[in-house]
């Protein structure tokens, strides 16, 4: 055991990307405690309110989101006319940019302190550049993910599945925004898993085995890496190979 913890020291984070409802903020918290790093989820918008000096509660509007299309017209339209009645009411004294900005300073400033569990807000495409960073994608079955959120939010089913597909199409509205990539591609990630087949304490194990990997093939050329390392060369050629 000591021996696995002084292997993943060299790791400076996790990023959790999750879908919602396949308790990936759960399987973080058991994370960092079990690793005893860091956690940063809600402490996000906290910290984004008293950089920007604005409200949590509009930190919180802006986590992970961006204004839809329809939401920038209606702002749009009110600048132009000031007395038409909006049914959105849109924050005017920061756009998504600012909030933006002050998250990725705060996922840098994570990442240099060293040893934490990012959950959400960009970082695996952040920080998908680094190797000394792993990235995880938790999702689930719809079906399993609406009994998590009836069961953990006191919804119904109906009401249950509207905020899955709410809060997906906004977390995946906010990476396209700043990064130009989809949360589900698995090319993002060096894990994914299922919560489906998974209990949550057995993702941690999974996680933390391939923590430990991936801390161990930091020194190892990037040429050396890949399905292919330490595999013979087919006899014959591919064409050759019965249809099957």
């Amino acid at each position: 055991m000591d021996e696995e913890q002084s292997a993943v020291a060299v790791m400076r984070a996790i990023t959790i990307s999750r879908e919602y409802g396949s308790a990936g903020g759960e399987i973080a918290i058991r994370l960092a405690k079990r690793l005893g790093w860091q956690l940063i989820d809600h402490e996000v918008v906290v910290r984004v309110a008293h950089k920007l000096h604005v409200s949590q509660e509009e930190a919180e509007e802006h986590d992970e989101r961006v204004e839809s299309l329809a939401s920038r017209i209606l702002k749009s339209l009110r600048l132009v006319h000031p007395a038409m009645p909006v049914v959105v009411e849109m924050p005017t004294s920061m756009n998504s940019h600012a909030f933006y900005e002050a998250r990725c300073q705060i996922i840098e400033g994570a990442v240099a302190s060293g040893h934490a569990v990012i959950v959400g807000r960009g970082a695996q495409a952040h920080l998908g550049k680094r190797n000394d960073v792993l990235h995880v994608r938790i999702i689930a079955p719809l079906e399993a993910r609406i009994a998590y959120v009836v069961s953990r939010e006191g919804l119904d089913r109906v009401a249950a599945q509207t905020r899955i597909q709410q809060k997906d199409a906004e977390r995946a509205r906010y990476l396209e925004r700043f990064y130009h990539q989809r949360p589900s591609d698995p090319h993002l990630y060096d894990l994914v898993l299922s919560t489906g087949i998974l209990d949550l304490e057995s993702a941690v194990d999974v996680i933390l085995l391939v923590l430990e990997r991936k801390a161990r093939q930091l020194s190892t050329e990037k040429q050396q890496l890949g399905p292919g390392t330490g595999l013979p060369r087919y006899p014959g050629q591919p064409e050759d190979f019965p249809a099957r």
